[in-house]
């Protein structure tokens, strides 16, 4: 049997963490973090250039999207560490009377994080700050698809770690699969759901725990009460942000049929103020190119699989090619049958469907995977907590998209298919930590002793009221 290549790096880690991490006290963790952020943030121009080089994402996006919730992330966990760690105690029961408990949280150890391309930056640094904070080592397996940004990481990692704590590997599917080989403590993966089953297999080879932040068909439900304005400003930003490639990005819109037509005239009247018609915009430096050719053909299929079989583009529908551009795209008259509606778009494509029922939207809803996001347009308290009643998802907005990422203190995941797990602030330092219990006794007569055998009249009353007595 071949040796696995990275068994050295994961053996040096191992011994790195048993001998100097384990130790590290909290401020020696957070003064890691601040070094980290300083980094970044000397660093900045640079990681907006090399994104740039990826899938054409404007500098405003960049800062919005990859470096600011990294930097909050990095702030949140050294303001609030102390908090975090902080041991709680625990009431005692009237049969362990004399001992007391609580538990601490320790770091889980040697930890693996594979990263997507979609956010290349945020998300592989996002959960290296979760990491660091609970005081694991970390190698990180950046996205070979945004080989640009691959660099800047690789160079972020060699310039502010030594390799004993954080290593970066670069590489493809051989590079990935040769890592969850490997007997880790703990995996954290950001990316589909078809690869996430691959990792969750390969970690239960050791019994490894995991962190699958997945993908998820994210619906968009709009009521016949809604601020119609408002509504179109946030579906159109949150949309098309990084082009639709975005794991939390909208991607089917219920719209109750009595105000379709006011909607798409408020969708018209902003989409032209933002995006410029025609084959024109691909030149748009504010708007993000699909990442590769392969994604550019897939997403492109969907549209015009979808027109085949009745769907009529009311805004956008071009494309390009030779820099894999494809227009922000709304879709109206789709069918549930087609694959438009029943896989996650990740591109710039909106499709649209019309109810007259609210039970028939959350029958469809309920009848599809749990989605990483579900989005509701209502100025109805009724009706809002109606959808949030009989539906489950990972994070629910109301009258908004996609902000809910950048919360500090709310968890980000999803259910089952959409994801395992939650990421962020205290979240994600759980996800990193083991919740250790720790039980101290005294000595000399204790409570157990009175049931311990040989089990005498009295013992044998005492035990079956102790049984019994619930």
């Amino acid at each position: 049997m071949l040796s696995n290549p990275y068994q050295d790096i994961l053996n040096a880690q191992k011994k790195f963490f048993v001998n100097n991490r384990k130790n590290d006290t909290l401020y020696q963790r957070k003064q890691k973090l601040k070094t980290l952020k300083k980094w970044i943030k000397t660093n900045a121009d640079y990681i907006v250039t090399e994104l740039r080089k990826d899938f054409n994402k404007c500098e405003e996006e960049v800062l919005i999207s990859e470096i600011r919730p990294v930097i909050t992330e990095i702030r949140d966990a050294i303001h609030n560490l102390n908090f975090w760690a902080e041991p709680t105690k625990k009431a005692t029961p009237l049969a362990l009377l004399g001992t007391s408990a609580k538990t601490i949280f320790e770091a889980k150890g040697n930890t693996l994080i594979i990263a997507p391309w979609n956010f290349p930056f945020n998300l592989a640094i996002g959960p290296l700050v979760s990491a660091l904070a609970a005081g694991c080592t970390v190698v990180i397996k950046p996205s070979e698809n945004t080989p640009y940004c691959e660099k800047v990481i690789q160079r972020l990692v060699k310039e502010v770690f030594i390799p004993e704590e954080v290593h970066c590997i670069l590489g493809g599917v051989t590079e990935t699969t040769q890592l969850l080989q490997l007997k880790w403590d703990h995996i954290f993966f950001t990316g589909s759901p078809t690869v996430g089953k691959i990792v969750m297999k390969a970690a239960a080879e050791h019994l490894t725990s995991v962190t699958l932040e997945l993908g998820g068909e994210n619906p968009v439900v709009i009521d016949k009460k809604c601020n119609l304005k408002d509504t179109a400003q946030k579906l159109i930003w949150g949309k098309f942000m990084n082009s639709g490639q975005s794991c939390i990005s909208p991607n089917v819109l219920f719209v109750h049929k009595e105000i379709l037509k006011d909607l798409k005239k408020a969708l018209s009247k902003e989409y032209n103020k933002i995006f410029k018609s025609g084959q024109k915009e691909k030149s748009n430096p504010e708007f993000a190119h699909i990442v590769n050719a392969n994604h550019f053909e897939r997403v492109k299929n969907l549209i015009d699989t979808t027109t085949e079989q009745g769907g009529k583009i009311f805004l956008g529908g071009e494309t390009e090619g030779s820099c894999n551009y494809i227009a922000p795209t709304f879709i109206e008259s789709v069918s549930v049958k087609s694959a438009i509606y029943n896989e996650e778009i990740f591109g710039p494509v909106l499709p649209i469907i019309t109810y007259t029922s609210i039970t028939d939207v959350i029958d469809k809803i309920n009848a599809k995977d749990k989605p990483l996001a579900l989005y509701v347009f209502t100025t109805s308290k009724y009706f809002y907590n109606k959808i949030i009643k009989e539906t489950s998802a990972g994070t629910t907005v109301i009258n908004d998209t996609t902000i809910q990422f950048t919360h500090p203190n709310l968890p980000f995941g999803g259910v089952n298919n959409s994801g395992i797990g939650k990421a962020h602030g205290e979240y994600g330092y759980r996800e990193f930590s083991n919740e250790r219990a720790i039980l101290i006794q005294r000595r000399g007569l204790t409570m157990p002793k009175f049931i311990y055998p040989p089990y005498t009249s009295l013992k044998k009353k005492l035990i079956r009221f102790l049984t019994w007595r619930m």
